[in-house]
């Protein structure tokens, strides 16, 4: 089992900044392929940025330039750093984990709202 605690959510100006956190416990395989998901209401869930183990990180065209994932593999962490949000970055953002045999796991979720 994996266990996946999103924080960092909140409201936010335009153009201002967060940082989302997630912890792992349990049997994750690594943090070098975990990632960052949105659901924004009405949408289906997407990607926002992930780790590939032996490959580049992905990130959506949409936050290229301005998010930033990032990880510390000795405490299972990952992180999410956005800057310049804007209002269309408004979602729930959860995070993805695999364990040892490469079942997927998610978070319950962390609320960003980007409003003036």
């Amino acid at each position: 089992q994996v266990q996946l605690m999103e924080s960092g959510g909140g409201l936010v100006q335009p153009g201002g900044s967060l940082r989302l956190s997630c912890a792992a416990s349990g049997s994750i395989f690594s943090t070098a392929n975990m990632g960052w998901y949105r659901q924004a209401p009405g949408k289906e869930r997407e990607l926002v940025a992930a780790f590939n183990i032996g490959g580049p990180t992905n990130y959506a065209d949409s936050v290229k330039g301005r998010f930033t994932i990032s990880r510390d593999n000795a405490r299972n962490m990952l992180y999410l750093q956005m800057n310049s949000l804007k209002p269309e970055d408004t979602a729930v953002y959860y995070c993805k984990a695999y364990d040892k045999i490469m079942r997927a796991y998610w978070g319950q979720g962390t609320q960003v709202t980007v409003s003036s």
